[in-house]
């Protein structure tokens, strides 16, 4: 007898239905075979799925059994298709009888039939949005996860016999409602803008980042406070939005990183890989590709520290994100494109030995020219170029140390911004993007207005400072931040002067 039903395979962040057809033999030999282009941990569903069987009180066939997985061209991987095959072989050998035709159905197996949970689940709940399946059944683990998609109804089965009896109608499982609505975790920072001293214009700089999304770089001597200024940056960024919330679910969950009782990501991300880091790890990769620290970054922040000491060949890959807004991994049997829309926070010294800004005369530099001149050439030119904000950060002095006044707090900067942001939102509505930085330079005129005295401005800096393409465009966009945190309807002239001040820095 011949059975058919769906489940589905994850090629990047997209889940693709896959048709599992089992057939069991009333002549031949006792064999139990999988095809169409199983990956070793598919294969090795034959074991989990007849112990899973047997160990539920069932029946398994003692029969020649095959399993064919369709389409054959789509390599298969991971232990997702248990449930499914396993319930194929028991609508095959007639043990149940239910109507499947319309149902998506994953999770692996225990060799006792307990069903475990499975990365991607948001994802194959979309497919079933997309595809109209009405049911969906999942480890009872990813239910919540599923729900977070409207759509097909969804089942959250705990084992292989729970699911049968539900199919049997002797049992039914009690299906999850759709629902996004998961508190907003208050998540306590580790460091508090009122509390560093000083640094006033390296604050303004994190402050315009923050609000139009525009990649940033501090360079400055060891203890000049980059490391706390950019653990403080995560308690300045504004609310994650809906759509925004749902794109990093996608990925968090294909990276199986997400809390079961809490699927929906609501806080942005503040990625720190170090610079010993993998390049996998953080550009993405394996032989089923799957996301790195470039994408689970993604609407949030990617903090590199001590940038420079980063292998050039990881540098060198922020160029794609850094320009489009993605990242494309290329492997011998797929190539898969993850969505990397961060925020480059990056820090560095000066020099070798970290003190070329020093004016502690016991602190003075050791480095020789060439030294210096090697050591900056790490920072490539292309890559500084899709930096917009570039800050030198120099010692706190004493009289700042040592003062009783506290700087304005992170909630109070981050209220500013969130107004900057809502003012982003309400002039890009009806289009895909979310920040100033995400303009393309074909609408830089459609969205950015400059007065004429800003307008000459920038055509002196473009004489002058000898501006590239690129550096005008997004001398522009960061300049319409700074008119947005001004609550400016258009980019006046010290907008975009201040603009110019970051980008430029002669010390760089």
């Amino acid at each position: 007898m011949l059975s058919k039903l769906t489940a589905a395979a994850l090629v990047g962040l997209q889940a693709i239905p896959i048709t599992i057809e089992v057939d069991i033999a009333s002549i031949g030999l006792p064999h139990f075979i999988i095809v169409g282009l199983p990956g070793k941990s598919v294969d090795e569903a034959r074991e989990r799925v007849k112990s899973a069987i047997r160990n539920s009180g069932l029946d398994f066939p003692n029969k020649k059994i095959t399993v064919n997985l369709a389409p054959g061209d789509v390599p298969k991987e991971g232990s997702r298709y248990d449930l499914a095959i396993a319930i194929g072989i028991l609508q095959a050998s007639g043990q149940i009888q239910a109507d499947l035709d319309n149902t998506l159905i994953f999770g692996e197996l225990s060799l006792d039939g307990t069903i475990r949970p499975c990365s991607g689940t948001i994802l194959f709940s979309i497919l079933a949005k997309e595809k109209e399946y009405q049911g969906l059944y999942v480890p009872k683990e990813n239910a919540k996860e599923a729900a977070l998609i409207s759509g097909a109804k969804i089942y959250g089965c705990s084992s292989l016999i729970e699911l049968v009896k539900h199919l049997k109608q002797e049992q039914p499982i009690d299906s999850y409602l759709h629902s996004t609505n998961y508190k907003k975790i208050t998540k306590e920072y580790p460091q508090d803008m009122a509390y560093i001293s000083g640094q006033h214009q390296v604050k303004r700089a994190m402050q315009i980042s923050a609000a139009g999304s525009h990649n940033i770089i501090m360079i400055g001597s060891p203890g000049s406070g980059k490391t706390m200024l950019a653990r403080a940056f995560p308690s300045i960024l504004p609310e994650i939005t809906n759509d925004e919330s749902i794109e990093l679910t996608k990925l968090y969950s294909v990276s199986n990183l997400l809390d079961s009782e809490t699927p929906l990501i609501n806080t942005r991300p503040f990625r720190h890989p170090h610079h010993t880091a993998s390049v996998p790890s953080i550009i993405g990769g394996g032989s089923s590709p799957r996301p790195g620290e470039i994408s689970l970054a993604h609407r949030g922040v990617l903090f590199l520290d001590e940038f420079l000491e980063f292998p050039k060949i990881i540098l060198e890959s922020l160029r794609q994100p850094l320009e489009d807004g993605e990242i494309t991994v290329s492997r011998t049997a797929s190539t898969v494109t993850f969505p990397a829309k961060f925020i480059l926070l990056a820090a560095c010294n000066p020099c070798p030995c970290g003190y070329a800004y020093s004016s502690d005369p016991k602190k003075q530099c050791s480095c020789s020219a060439t030294q210096i001149t090697n050591y900056k050439k790490k920072l490539s030119g292309p890559i500084l170029d899709r930096i917009d904000l570039q800050i030198k950060v120099k010692a706190v002095p004493l009289q700042d140390l040592t003062t009783s006044k506290i700087a304005e707090n992170s909630e109070s900067i981050r209220t500013k911004i969130q107004l900057a942001r809502d003012i982003q939102t309400k002039r890009f509505q009806g289009t895909d993007l979310k920040a100033n930085s995400e303009i393309k330079p074909q609408d830089l005129k459609k969205f950015c207005t400059l007065e004429a005295d800003a307008q000459d401005l920038l055509y002196q800096a473009m004489s002058k400072l000898h501006l590239t393409a690129r550096g005008y465009n997004r001398t522009i966009k960061v300049s319409q931040t700074i008119a947005d945190l001004e609550n400016s309807d258009t980019i006046k002239k010290a907008h975009l002067a201040e603009s110019l001040q970051y980008r430029f820095n002669d010390e760089i």
